[in-house]
């Protein structure tokens, strides 16, 4: 291939509007190695996903409707082309009733209503999680979520957060809102959080709680990657009527 078609193939590729991220946020990361991580993620979050939907027989465009998002969307995070946002995932998993800590990698997917013997039992057994033992969920946008628990927990989401720099949970117009409280205390790195109308900006050693059910985003501040202890208590859907569809 001559110099001239090389370069007409690599102008397609950046200006595909499918490829491209975004306006406004920072492009994903060149490295191969973390690519190929974030795609095999990815790929087993979509068919614990497509099994929740199709077990409470809802369509693709349904599903899409309600959480705000397009069919083509989701039928692309379903198998694994695309990796959901916080705040579209916490929507879908909302939106079809599933704890958030069953789609981690290797978890098998479970209804919040699931009786919790099986999980109180493998804690007694072995209630101990080594550091290198941690479920991960690789997001968009740099978002990384690691599980702090052995098993899945219905009433409890204890991670460790981290954000990439430049990224961010949601849009900065599509702010995230379910049920609960959340919980953080930050280890490294700076982190900015909208809750309601107020912004505020966490540093090491910094905390914060709030109620889960007012709209909030979070996002990277600074030149450096942002690690924080993070608690989700007893979250839930959103508790706002769905206006009646015509």
């Amino acid at each position: 291939m001559n110099t001239g078609a090389r370069h007409g193939v690599l102008k397609a590729f950046l200006y595909n509007p499918w490829l491209m991220p975004p306006k406004g946020r920072k492009s994903p990361s060149d490295n191969g190695h973390a690519a190929a991580s974030r795609a095999k993620v990815s790929s087993a979050i979509g068919p614990k996903l497509r099994q929740a939907r199709e077990h409470k027989n809802m369509s693709v465009r349904g599903l899409a409707r309600y959480v705000g998002v397009s069919p083509s969307l989701v039928s692309q995070i379903e198998r694994g082309r695309v990796m959901p946002s916080v705040g579209t995932l916490y929507s879908i998993a909302n939106e079809l009733g599933l704890v958030v800590d069953d789609l981690f990698t290797g978890a098998q997917p479970r209804s919040k209503s699931r009786d919790r013997s099986d999980m109180a039992v493998a804690d007694v057994v072995n209630p101990v999680l080594k550091s290198g033992q941690r479920k991960v969920i690789k997001l968009a946008d740099g978002v990384r979520w690691e599980r702090l628990t052995p098993t899945p927990d219905q009433d409890v989401e204890f991670l460790i957060v981290v954000y990439d720099v430049g990224a961010e949970s949601c849009a900065k117009d599509a702010l995230i809102r379910h049920g609960g409280k959340e919980y953080a205390y930050m280890l490294r790195g700076r982190l900015g959080i909208k809750i309601g109308f107020e912004e505020f900006e966490l540093g090491p050693g910094d905390s914060i709680a709030f109620d889960a059910q007012m709209p909030h985003r979070l996002w990277t501040v600074g030149r450096e990657q942002a690690e924080a202890v993070w608690v989700v208590l007893n979250r839930h859907g959103d508790n706002r009527k769905r206006p009646v569809t015509p």
